[in-house]
């Protein structure tokens, strides 16, 4: 059988494709080689592919750069060394699973952010996305800054600030602790974007979400040629958040196509059909 990833930070998706074309998916823990041990993926790698017999994998990753795609193609050869082996970064990805080999910008709203603009099948430029503390605009991560921040500043409605605390068992020097000392705080500022969610009609909360969106677009899409292509998005954020995101895109003249929560039934076909 086949097998096709898409690992972001916080969740990894497989995809099982057997020679009759029946699929099964399996749900895992997130990678990323700037973040984790190569032992500790290699750990993941092993329980996933226990017992199946693997001729091929394409594995989309983040964090899966140029300096990096040699770890992860080495990596994944010790645990499958009979199978046929491609490792490209998660926009590559997100570009064949929503552009196919059409040319068009397609964009990442997950825990992280990216984008590039695509064309006949090949990544033809993209903006740094500089990680979450740098950049990553529009992300899960850039959503949860913006909202610890804003609480801990008193920058949002009265009472607001208690709930959250309460919700989420945390103190302002936890948020301290998990931020700046703890590993993965992309994945814990990520994880505050349900109660971002839960209070979305409350105006200023709408309007942290569109900011962040608007920062997004502005640093990163307006670098490409957007008047000229359709703009494309996946991610859990772009899908939980596609309303507002429309909205903010339309305002700002993009033209928008698909909005998936996922790339993993595009990248089936793109691996099965195309």
């Amino acid at each position: 059988m086949i097998a096709i990833a898409d690992s972001g930070s916080t969740k990894t998706t497989w995809s099982f494709i057997d020679q009759d074309g029946n699929e099964s998916r399996l749900e895992t823990g997130g990678t990323n080689p700037y973040y984790q041990t190569e032992e500790e993926m290699k750990e993941l790698f092993e329980e996933v592919f226990l017992g199946k017999d693997i001729v091929a994998l394409h594995f989309y990753g983040a964090g899966c750069t140029p300096a990096k795609l040699p770890l992860m193609e080495q990596l994944l050869a010790k645990v499958l060394p009979n199978a046929k082996i491609e490792v490209e970064s998660d926009l590559v990805g997100a570009a064949r699973a929503l552009c196919g080999m059409d040319s068009g910008i397609a964009c990442i709203l997950g825990t992280g952010s990216n984008s590039c603009f695509y064309k006949e099948g090949l990544i033809v430029d993209n903006v740094s996305p500089l990680g979450f503390i740098l950049g990553d605009e529009g992300s899960g991560a850039y959503l949860g800054k913006r909202l610890v921040g804003d609480l801990l500043k008193s920058q949002l409605p009265a009472g607001l600030k208690e709930e959250f605390l309460e919700s989420y068992h945390l103190t302002p020097a936890d948020i301290i602790e998990r931020v700046y000392r703890q590993p993965l705080p992309n994945r814990f500022l990520a994880s505050l974007s349900p109660f971002i969610h839960a209070h979305i009609d409350q105006p200023q909360v709408r309007e942290l979400v569109a900011d962040s969106f608007r920062s997004f677009i502005r640093r990163n899409v307006m670098n490409y040629d957007y008047m000229q292509h359709p703009v494309h998005f996946v991610g859990s954020v772009a899908w939980y958040y596609s309303n507002i995101l429309r909205q903010t895109a339309k305002e700002m003249g993009l033209n928008v196509g698909n909005i998936e929560q996922s790339p993993m039934p595009g990248l089936v076909i793109f691996h099965t059909t195309l």
